[in-house]
């Protein structure tokens, strides 16, 4: 009887454990589910979408003289709305220059995602940001490899969706002194 009990008490634990377990991963699949659709701040993102003629300034340091130069814009939903794929052809003091990038919301963390890639070198700078109460500015802070000193480079970038298919992008750089000043302004206006 003592034996039976046992392996009858045995039993039922292996059972309550199998179902505790399958509950869990099911509640765990559930909450993966629920990260994985795109929401309300993936939609804050729509302005971006379509084909932009981009106007671009950039200034390699405080009170240098500014560059200028022409892009367009082709930017796209992928995955399922869950990204915006940009893809940038232009020139860039002279010479062709090609970038590619992503732009997401990151359900789990909250914040939004991105990451850049262009001819410019061989690595990628990856970025973090929030959009203010009125959905149409956009803030990120972004980190790339200096191939002169090997540390990160620090940016600041705002992105404003403005009236008539116009965006304007705007990236500061933190210099060796600390300080920001204004690396580079885009106007994009759709075609």
């Amino acid at each position: 009887m003592i034996v039976s009990l046992a392996l009858t008490t045995a039993a039922l634990s292996v059972f309550a454990v199998s179902v505790v377990a399958q509950s869990s991963q099911q509640e765990m699949m559930e909450a993966w589910l629920k990260l994985a659709r795109p929401g309300e701040q993936h939609k804050l993102l729509e302005p971006l979408v379509g084909t932009f003629s981009a106007e671009v300034t950039t200034w390699e340091a405080p009170g240098a003289a500014p560059v200028k130069s022409t892009a367009t814009s082709e930017n796209r939903w992928v995955l399922g709305g869950r990204f915006v794929y940009q893809v940038v052809k232009g020139t860039f003091a002279g010479e062709p220059f090609e970038g590619i990038g992503y732009l997401g919301y990151d359900n789990a963390k909250k914040t939004y995602v991105g990451v850049w890639m262009d001819s410019l070198g061989t690595g990628f700078m990856t970025s973090e940001g929030t959009v203010d109460s009125t959905g149409k500015l956009f803030t990120f802070t972004s980190e790339v490899d200096d191939p002169v000193s090997g540390k990160k480079l620090k940016f600041r970038e705002t992105l404003r969706v403005l009236e008539g298919g116009k965006l304007v992008s705007e990236m500061f750089l933190t210099g060796p002194d600390g300080k920001e000043f204004k690396n580079m302004e885009i106007h994009y206006t759709r075609r």
